[in-house]
């Protein structure tokens, strides 16, 4: 009768994006983090 707040956004966030959508999102999101813990890397290792 009544859905939970989790099952509504789920349901509203399946039929917003595709899974091509969410996969190019996961993909940006994984090489942001590679880049800025590379970046942190360097960083520490060039003024070390």
């Amino acid at each position: 009768m009544f859905d939970s707040l989790d099952e509504t956004m789920k349901k509203d966030e399946k039929s917003a994006t595709t899974a091509s959508e969410r996969t190019m999102v996961w993909l940006a999101v994984a090489a942001a983090s590679i880049l800025l813990f590379a970046g942190l890397y360097f960083g520490v290792r060039i003024a070390g």
